[in-house]
């Protein structure tokens, strides 16, 4: 008889093979076949970059979860590997949640990840530990003395029901991770952890603790040194909006920009900024590449509006663009991966004055890299800009930015929705030197959006139709503009 693991890989196998190509995304990844959340396990092994997920692969909603597996050597296209793990011992009979990888000395690659148990006769009665995995890249054994971090090594008050989502790495001759947890007190904590074999673990200390704002439990942490800086990523549930407009309601995501003692084992939080201002994105995670950049991607969907988002394929969910991570100015800033470069083609370059509209030849599609830099010093009246994108007589999506508010306005509601959910995120949105410069990524249905070298960053989803692939600009009062366009192929 098969065993889960073999049952998933041989269904993923099938069923992945029958899905043709152009029923993907360019570059954004997807499950192989079925459903696909938080990214898991991204990291550099053996010449490519692996990339774990989320995975029910049996229908397109969220279930018992397995870990999907892909790789790549570019960050733009990727192969699909076997199924890593399946729900299958009692250390993870209710699921392998979500978790990370990191090579070993001795050239195997380690998994730690969340294993969910049933300890209660009620479904929900579950405990949340840290459970490992060792392996080849392909196939991973898991430790028979799972879980290697259980509720005998949460801090007072850390609870066991919401202890999820270990962030490992290896560091002077050790092995250290930092994992979620809810209070007693109903706070989202990040602790850390240290251990020399990856499987004796010691709790070291708690590195931040949401303290009554920032949501409530806080996810997928990630922490890591950067450029003078050290950022601790979290995903918080149950935000509320900020009244500066920075935060909005629901699920969050959230970079702590401070300094870390290492010997003491203190980050001392300085800045806190959201990492995403859009409808779709969550649970982010990076690596770091050989050449030294940070990279990450996150999953790009939202889980207050994903029950009830069609079902258009035999797959469902679907990452970010890798993205490189850099501070600049006391902000965690992020562009597209130098890669996405090597897919530019037909580039297009145009310089004009508008007032009114236009349609520029050429400028168009669905899988384009487009920047517009709206010169603001020159446009002294200039009183609105709006690009429109994915645009027909009947759909498009706008990017409107109010130079008297210095916001951004980025509106999907023409975009060919039939659902009530948000549509609209403002931000903020100042000329930097004079000049305010708008980068469009899009891959089909998928848009980022980068503001001013990436000081600020939208990720979206959109209902729009393939067929919709018009691009158009107005202006109210003269704009002064530099347009790049590239198509993406």
């Amino acid at each position: 008889m098969a065993t889960k693991l073999e049952e998933a890989r041989i269904y993923e196998a099938r069923e992945g093979a029958a899905i043709p190509a152009d029923d993907r995304p360019l570059f954004h990844l997807t499950p192989r076949t079925g459903w696909m959340n938080d990214p898991n396990g991204f990291c550099y092994y053996q010449g490519a970059y692996h990339l774990f997920y989320q995975y029910y692969p049996y229908d397109t909603v969220w279930g018992p979860m397995h870990w999907g597996h892909a790789m790549t050597t570019d960050l733009l296209h990727w192969d699909y590997r076997p199924c890593a793990l399946a729900p299958d011992t009692v250390a993870d009979a209710k699921g392998c949640f979500s978790g990370t990888a990191v090579p070993t000395p001795d050239g195997r690659l380690l998994l730690l990840y969340t294993g969910v148990q049933q300890v209660g006769d009620a479904p929900d009665q579950v405990n949340q530990l840290q459970c490992l995995a060792v392996g080849d890249g392909t196939d991973f054994e898991k430790d028979a003395a799972n879980p290697v971090i259980g509720a005998d090594l949460l801090p007072e008050g850390g609870s066991a029901v919401d202890f999820r989502d270990p962030k490992i790495w290896y560091e002077d001759g050790r092995y250290l991770c930092v994992v979620s947890t809810r209070d007693a007190q109903d706070q989202g904590r990040i602790l850390l952890y240290e251990s020399p074999d990856a499987r004796r673990w010691t709790y070291r200390t708690t590195l931040d603790a949401c303290r009554g704002e920032y949501g409530k439990m806080w996810e997928c942490p990630d922490f890591f040194a950067l450029d003078g800086q050290q950022v601790l990523l979290v995903s918080p549930q149950e935000m509320e909006a900020s009244p500066d407009g920075e935060f909005h309601p629901g699920f969050g995501t959230v970079a702590l920009l401070g300094q870390y003692d290492k010997g003491e084992a203190r980050f001392t939080r300085e800045a806190v900024q959201p990492v995403d201002y859009g409808t779709d994105f969550y649970a982010p995670q990076t690596v770091l590449t050989p050449d030294g950049r940070r990279v990450m991607v996150a999953w790009m969907e939202n889980w207050a509006t994903v029950n009830e988002a069609p079902r258009r394929h035999q797959w469902f969910g679907r990452m970010t663009m890798p993205r490189e991570l850099f501070v600049q100015n006391g902000r965690l800033c992020q562009r597209p991966v130098r890669e996405l470069e090597t897919l530019w083609q037909n580039t297009l370059h145009y310089r004009d004055t508008l007032n009114g509209d236009a349609v520029y030849d050429g400028v168009a599609g669905r899988r384009l890299d487009l920047t517009v830099t709206l010169d603001a010093a020159a446009s002294p009246d200039c009183r609105r800009f709006t690009l429109c994108l994915a645009e027909d007589a009947r759909h498009r999506t706008k990017v409107e930015w109010s130079p008297l508010y210095n916001e951004l306005l980025f509106d999907r509601s023409g975009c060919g929705t039939r659902r009530d959910i948000p549509h609209l995120r403002r931000l903020q949105a100042a000329p930097r030197d004079g000049k305010l410069t708008l980068r469009l990524v899009l891959d089909g249905d998928c848009l980022e959006l980068f503001l001013n070298d990436g000081e600020r960053v939208l990720s979206a989803l959109l209902d729009t139709p393939a067929a919709a692939d018009g691009i158009s600009l107005h202006s109210e009062g003269p704009a002064v503009l530099d347009l790049v366009h590239h198509t993406l192929a």
